[in-house]
C-alpha cells in the first residue's frame, strides 16, 4: 500500500492532457480518498508557477495535512549532482535529478512522473538506484500513474 508518493511536475500536467488524464485523473482521487502524503519542495512550487492556472491549482485540491513539505538540502543536491557525474542523465537533467533525489532522502514510497525519457525509464531507474545503493540510500520505486493504478 503507499502511504506516501512525490509527484513531479509533469504529473499534474497530465491531469489536464488527454494522453495521460485517463489515469492521473484516477490516481488523484486515490491520492485525497486514501490519504496518501505527497512531498513538495519549492523546486515543484517554481516549476508549477509556470504552469495554467489549472495545473497550478490542482496542488490546492490536496489536503494541506496531506502535504510534506522537503528541502532541497546540500545532501540532496549531492545526491543529484552525483547522478549526473555517474552520467545517469546529462546535466540538462540536473532538476529531475533534485526531484529524484528529494524522494530518495524523503523515503518516498514512490516517485510518480510521466517523463519518460529522463526518469520512468527502466535504464535511467537502475542508474539511480545504483547510485542510490553506491551511496548508501535505498532505492526509489519510480513509477507512472498508469502502473500504480488499483486493480480491484
Amino acid at each position: 500500500m503507499i502511504k506516501s508518493a512525490y509527484l513531479d511536475t509533469s504529473v499534474f500536467g497530465g491531469y489536464f492532457d488527454d494522453e495521460f488524464s485517463d489515469n492521473t485523473v484516477p490516481f488523484f482521487e486515490r491520492i485525497i480518498d486514501e490519504r496518501i502524503q505527497i512531498f513538495v519542495s519549492r523546486l515543484l512550487i517554481a516549476e508549477l508557477a509556470g504552469a495554467p492556472d489549472e495545473v497550478r491549482e490542482l496542488l490546492n485540491q490536496i489536503p494541506r495535512e496531506q502535504q510534506v513539505f522537503v528541502e532541497l538540502t546540500e545532501e540532496a543536491r549531492k545526491l543529484a549532482n552525483k547522478y549526473i557525474s555517474e552520467n545517469v542523465v546529462g546535466r540538462t537533467s540536473r532538476v529531475d535529478c533534485q526531484h529524484i533525489a528529494m524522494a530518495t532522502l524523503a523515503k518516498a514510497d514512490v516517485l510518480v512522473s510521466w517523463n519518460f525519457k529522463h526518469i520512468v525509464n527502466l535504464d535511467r531507474i537502475r542508474g539511480y538506484n545504483g547510485i542510490n545503493l553506491l551511496m548508501g540510500y535505498n532505492t526509489i520505486e519510480i513509477r507512472t500513474p498508469k502502473e500504480i493504478e488499483r486493480y480491484d
